[in-house]
């Protein structure tokens, strides 16, 4: 399959970017050109004005079943050293406009680190969460023992990690890494719609929002209370907040120009 064939792109009308993982025959495994797929349609429409969300999806079935075992069998610490995959998950992770996951069945290892990325994910109720790599020899490498314990927690992520079991919906929407579980074969129609939703809002404002409140991960408290009075600030001189708060006093709708 082609780059184009393994992931399925759409522009909705919407404002919205709709991209499916489609290697089914795979339980589309995150190998390196479907991971180097999703990053080039991030950096895409990284800058496209008509994109203001991004949904990321996979099949009704499984949303990512991991990394591709064949391509982990082939490697050797060197091999493993030299993996341009890092490169690709940063690409991921530095997308500035809100990135959401829908998740029907498995989302696995590489496919949970995916989910990890994105700012709000939905899952179906039958969604299972986990980072098996363990049961292989190996660790995480993309962010299941990085991520995964800002996200869920110390104690939850050693049992994910150190047992390699999934956790199901409800317990991913108690942890914090899901957002929402709904009925089985609803995520994708949810997640459009919160898509949807924050593509209507002030595009500067939100994709300032996501920065700042992914800059908790990273940043000690002072400098990050500095950081956010400075997007704060610099947010003033937007034609979107002049916008905003001329639409509140005229008890209108705004037209956000996204500048």
């Amino acid at each position: 399959m082609s780059n184009s064939d393994i992931l399925l792109r759409e522009k909705r009308d919407d404002k919205v970017l709709l991209l499916r993982l489609n290697r089914p025959e795979k339980f589309n495994a995150l190998a390196t050109d479907l991971l180097a797929a999703v990053a080039d349609a991030l950096d895409a429409v990284a800058s496209d004005p008509d994109v203001r969300a991004a949904v990321i999806t996979g099949s009704d079935k499984v949303f990512a079943a991991g990394a591709d075992i064949n391509e982990l069998a082939q490697r050797d610490t060197d091999g493993a050293l030299a993996d341009p995959r890092p490169g690709l998950w940063a690409r991921i992770r530095a997308f500035p406009k809100p990135l959401i996951a829908a998740v029907e069945g498995w989302s696995l290892g590489a496919g949970n680190e995916l989910v990890m990325c994105c700012d709000l994910a939905v899952s179906g109720e039958g969604g299972k969460f986990g980072q098996p790599e363990t049961n292989l020899g190996i660790i995480p490498g993309a962010g299941g023992t990085a991520t995964l314990p800002r996200l869920v927690g110390r104690t939850r992520a050693m049992k994910m990690v150190l047992l390699g079991e999934p956790i199901t919906a409800q317990e991913a929407l108690a942890a914090g890494l899901v957002c929402e579980v709904v009925e089985a074969g609803k995520a994708l129609e949810t997640a459009l719609a919160l898509a949807a939703k924050i593509a209507a809002r002030a595009p500067v404002a939100m994709q300032q929002g996501k920065a700042m409140v992914r800059a908790a991960f990273e940043t000690e408290q002072s400098a990050h209370l500095t950081m956010e009075r400075q997007a704060f600030a610099a947010l003033f001189g937007t034609a979107d907040k002049k916008e905003g708060v001329a639409a509140f006093l005229e008890k209108r709708a705004p037209e956000w120009l996204g500048r």
